[in-house]
């Protein structure tokens, strides 16, 4: 598998729906298909996380989380990870400037 640069789903466990096709539930991370880490750096194989590379990670820290979701937790450095810079957003802001 060649490496990507969108980041996709692992998650602690699936849930099938419907329609047949397998959807992340439990604990939800940000994958790069091809490597063997989270992005936030959990090893995949000891954690026992599920790769759903046909799953984009399009998650914001802004999301409400239901109990009709199968997703229960997303983890906050993955968001912090993928989300980075906007462009024109500073990281500080000066409120009184040097004369």
């Amino acid at each position: 598998m060649r490496l990507s640069s969108t980041p996709a789903v692992a998650a602690s466990s699936e849930v099938v729906g419907d329609d047949g096709i397998r959807r992340p539930g439990g604990e939800v991370h940000a994958w790069l298909p091809g490597q063997n880490q989270t992005v936030c750096g959990l090893p995949l194989s000891r954690t026992r996380l599920r790769r759903f590379p046909h799953v984009p990670f399009d998650y914001s820290a802004t999301d409400v989380l239901t109990e009709a979701d199968p997703e229960a937790y997303v983890c906050p450095r993955c968001l912090a990870a993928t989300r980075g810079r906007r462009p024109g957003e500073k990281g500080w802001v000066r409120h009184h400037p040097r004369p």
